[in-house]
């Protein structure tokens, strides 16, 4: 059964004073999806960050994925001197960190000095999001199901290799493999098992097609609650694994073979917590659900900057890999990029854009924004694709993130839905990614060009 969740404040105060706790780490989820903070002691959390919050340099959220302050953000800029913003941490998160010792760990949302709530905040986006289904009597439940690539090499190693010759804990294709993954239960048993003591269910893991490639699944549940393991289990695994003197990744693609997906699974209830996504007649989609779909299908396109954020993302878009290039939607037919799964009141849909770099608040808040025009536009259904998505002629997924940054920017969705200063901010977060890759000189350009040109 797992274990505490949320952990009282009377009961961190108690594993305080027995010394079973001395260390609280303060988190903030970031553009990025990744945990960004500090690690306070106890008394100063109870004397200090409780009744004042705590304090954090606002360009937390407006850097890129190597942490350098970059141009082009309003939020934190050289010109606005790089101030700080509140870090007011949710009760709601609390709960034990085991797997570092003496540790618990709390999420925080970001506010101005003046407590405004950061429309970008990643954690705020999904709020505004889920407030906009609670104004038609409706609530979102999800999971994430991440894959990762787990190596023998510490990430140590791995750096100073270049991310080259290194070795995958599996030599072969372990999908679904029993063997395969006993060979390596100790760390994912101890994952599983640190995430229970979280508080954090876990329902499976299993082996994947890739070298090395695995899968942990955590329990269903209500859309921020899911939001919030996820980012918490991700910090987890990797801790643990270079505990372990191992490393593993959860970028999109790291070769030829099968990437790193995040598929989303969502659905909808009501506020007697009944699914709607299922007719009357206990078997057929509901009018809801094809007016949700709908939105998904017309505005996934432009959204995909929220599903695929970096330069790697768009490789996993290739025909036969198990990762859609077709926006369509089928029931149990993974060659589209919305999948539709369970069976009566289970049934959910299941986004097959993400990979494994994705931001789970950014993609499910996209989710909800084109699924809540649908519903408000009251969209015509889009009759439900049978057969092989990859040889279709149907609408396709952005090729790449110039591509999708660009339908983003342009959005009158994403405007609608986010704000101009929302869609400016990540319109600037894709162009700093692509700024970036475009100035590089890569590995490929050398062999290609040093002696044949």
């Amino acid at each position: 059964m797992a274990g505490p969740a949320p952990l009282t404040l009377h009961a961190l105060e108690s594993l305080a004073e027995r010394g079973e706790i001395d260390t609280i780490i303060m988190a903030l989820p970031d553009m990025q999806g990744r945990l960004q903070g500090k690690r306070v002691m106890p008394r100063f959390f109870f004397e200090s960050v409780l009744p004042n919050a705590a304090e954090g340099c606002a360009y937390l959220l407006a850097t890129d994925i190597e942490c350098a302050p970059v141009p082009g953000y309003e939020l934190a800029a050289w010109d606005g001197g790089y101030g700080d913003f509140l870090l007011m941490p949710d009760l709601a998160t609390l709960r034990l960190a085991p797997w570092q010792k003496g540790a618990a760990i709390i999420l925080c949302d970001s506010t101005l000095p003046d407590r405004r709530p950061l429309a970008m905040a990643p954690r705020i986006m999904l709020k505004t999001q889920l407030a906009r289904l609670q104004t038609h009597g409706l609530s979102a439940h999800a999971a994430t199901e991440l894959e990762f690539i787990l190596f023998k090499n510490s990430y140590e190693d791995a750096w100073t290799r270049g991310y080259r010759g290194l070795t995958p804990a599996n030599q072969y294709n372990n999908d679904y493999s029993i063997l395969g993954t006993a060979r390596v239960e100790p760390l994912l048993r101890q994952i599983r098992n640190a995430m229970e003591e979280a508080g954090i269910q876990v329902e499976n893991s299993k082996g994947e097609c890739n070298l090395g490639q695995h899968e942990i699944n955590l329990r269903y549940g209500t859309a921020l609650e899911t939001c919030d393991k996820h980012v918490i289990y991700k910090e987890a695994a990797k801790e643990l694994a270079a505990q372990a003197g191992m490393a593993l990744t959860f970028m999109p693609k790291i070769n030829a073979r099968e990437g790193n997906s995040c598929h989303i699974h969502l659905s909808l209830r009501d506020t007697q917590d009944a699914p709607v996504f299922l007719d009357a007649d206990g078997h057929s989609p509901s009018k809801l659900f094809r007016q949700f779909m709908a939105g998904l299908l017309a505005h996934a396109a432009e959204l995909t900057v929220f599903f695929a954020p970096n330069i790697n993302s768009y490789k996993r878009y290739t025909v036969g890999s198990f990762a859609p290039t077709s926006l369509a939607w089928g029931m149990d037919n993974r060659t589209c990029a919305f999948r539709v799964v369970g069976h009566g009141p289970a049934l959910r849909v299941e986004n097959r854009l993400p990979g494994g770099d994705v931001n789970p608040y950014l993609a499910l808040s996209a989710m909800l924004a084109a699924g809540l025009a649908g519903i408000e536009g009251d969209y015509a259904p889009v009759p439900l694709f049978s057969g092989n998505a990859y040889t279709a002629d149907l609408p396709r997924v952005p090729a790449t993130l110039d591509e999708a940054a660009r339908l983003f920017a342009e959005s009158d969705l994403a405007h609608a839905a986010f704000g101009a200063d929302v869609v400016r901010h990540y319109a600037n977060m894709a162009k700093v990614e692509l700024d970036a890759f475009n100035s590089a000189v890569t590995d490929w350009e050398f062999f290609r060009s040093f002696e044949r040109m």
